[in-house]
């Protein structure tokens, strides 16, 4: 199947014995499987290259020091990211249902509501981010003249003049659109987002460096000055070029993944099977994610000997370019590759977590929609000023989530799952009324490790811990999940009455 609202959610047919308080069309297992190893290498393509992803990127560079290093500590994070992004990859393939609904299995049928409105909430956030982005790009590119700049500097709402308030209602216009046509549509943009926004990086990086007369790999920069802008652009204290340097740049970078770490299945879910979607993650994350990184440390080198100042934002670099036309090229593309990132990263997943909340009246459209509503409305608060210190911190509410998932599926069900439960109220996954007590008490717990004793417990915790808050918040809310839920035999078989979902019966077959 694909996510799409063709029929009212009101007028899904629920199978018997299913509820139609956790079913409708769009939460059901996949049957249509369309998703080939390009789509999914789009995915990423779609998710990195974006402003905030150049942006993070070329700030490590900086912690880093020279580009060696940094590639170092990225492509020991890449690694990290394809085998983790695997491992929830096949859950997805494996069992054909979306996010919100695997997460019934460890958190129960209505206890499920919990991550997924957290991966919503966090989704909500960054969609307003990366539209207030795309939006600043195409502003970049208006203010070279008269009107637009006139616009610009006399007119002023919600704290944003004009113009900034025009582009972004139009950004978020498209994206509304582009999702409102469902999944398919959205793997047909990712599919040709992804390649163009890779010509754009190449042309900045090529441009930049025929102005500079050379290739660069590194800021010529004294160390300490280096080391402080690098803590002003991260948040990172540590020693640029340092083991301790790298180390927190492979941390960082996986943690910038955290929250699709979770909802993958989203996508992995529409491929045929998982030697498809590892062929797509390897192209699309360690490789691509790489030569992307390599592209940004060389852009932001490059730029750094032109304007003789270290510049951060692609955008604010294609800016100062000379020529109109190549101006514009790179205010459209860091357009589309911010609509790309929203609608892979952005809002499927609160589409699917929405509908999860009521799927009788919230379908896949609907639930997109709900996301796009709040991220208007956030606009004039604009809370994403600090998104880059953001990071870290939203990646660690996700950890404690990621290692209770991963622990009930892997190594508690040991990818045995009864998928018709999952649509039950009075099923397998009931636990208490709907609750597993012991998942939300280890996630709960080990959130306290991963978000708040980074910032309210002693300085010396987050000083040397905060960039592996992730990790940290995975480890312990898998470690307590384990330990209380010993001795719990889990189902796997499914009950008799329990019918088939879209030609799938009982326990998912796949990977």
């Amino acid at each position: 199947m694909t996510a799409t609202d063709s029929a009212d959610a009101d007028r899904t047919v629920t199978p018997p014995g299913y509820s139609p308080r956790l079913y409708n069309e769009d939460l059901a297992p996949a049957t249509e499987r369309k998703w080939g190893a390009f789509s999914i290498f789009n995915v990423w393509t779609s998710d990195v290259h974006s402003l905030y992803g150049y942006f993070l990127a070329a700030s490590l560079f900086l912690v880093a020091g020279n580009t060696l290093k940094f590639l170092i500590g990225i492509g020991v994070g890449s690694l990290v990211i394809y085998w983790l992004m695997t491992l929830m990859g096949r859950a997805g393939v494996k069992t054909g249902v979306p996010y919100p609904v695997l997460a019934r299995a460890s958190f129960g049928t209505f206890g499920a509501n919990v991550p997924a409105l957290a991966r919503a909430v966090v989704a909500t956030f960054w969609y307003g981010a990366q539209t207030s982005a795309a939006a600043g790009a195409i502003v970049a590119f208006l203010v070279r003249y008269d009107g637009p700049r006139h616009l610009h500097e006399t007119t002023h709402l919600f704290d944003h003049s004009g113009l900034e308030v025009l582009c972004y209602l139009g950004v978020w216009a498209a994206q509304l659109l582009i999702i409102s046509k469902g999944m398919e549509t959205v793997r047909r943009f990712q599919d040709f987002a992804g390649p163009a926004v890779w010509l754009m990086m190449l042309v900045l990086a090529i441009a930049l460096s025929v102005k500079a007369g050379a290739l660069s790999f590194s800021v010529d920069m004294p160390a300490k000055d280096l080391g402080a802008l690098a803590k002003s652009a991260t948040g990172l204290d540590v020693s640029p070029g340092s083991f301790a340097a790298i180390a927190a740049i492979a941390a960082t970078w996986v943690t910038y993944f955290a929250a699709l770490f979770l909802n993958f299945g989203d996508f992995a879910r529409f491929t045929p099977d998982v030697k498809t979607l590892k062929k797509g993650n390897v192209w699309g994350l360690p490789v691509n994610l790489i030569l992307f990184s390599l592209v940004a440390a060389i852009t932001t080198a490059a730029a750094s000997k032109v304007y003789g100042q270290v510049i951060l934002e692609p955008a604010e670099i294609s800016a100062k370019f000379d020529s109109a036309a190549l101006v514009l090229l790179a205010a459209l593309t860091f357009a589309v590759a911010t609509l790309g990132i929203n609608v892979v990263a952005n809002f499927v997943s609160p589409a699917f977590d929405f509908a999860n909340v009521a799927p009788k009246y919230v379908t896949f459209r609907r639930g997109g929609l709900i996301a796009a509503v709040i991220a208007l409305l956030l606009y004039p608060l604009h809370p994403w000023d600090n998104a880059p210190s953001f990071v870290n911190a939203i990646g660690s509410t996700m950890g404690p989530l990621f290692g209770v998932l991963v622990v009930d599926y892997y190594l508690i069900r040991k990818t045995q799952l009864n998928v018709p439960a999952l649509y039950q109220e009075d099923g397998e996954f009931r636990f208490q009324g709907g609750w597993n007590i012991r998942a939300l008490v280890a996630a709960a717990v080990g959130s306290v490790f991963s978000s708040i004793l980074p910032v309210y417990g002693p300085s010396g915790y987050g000083d040397n811990l905060g960039p592996y808050s992730w990790f940290i918040g995975v480890a312990v809310a898998g470690v307590i999940y384990l330990a209380l839920s010993r001795g719990r035999s889990p189902l796997t078989a499914p009950a008799a009455d329990a019918p088939a979902v879209h030609g799938q019966a009982g326990a998912a077959t796949g990977s």
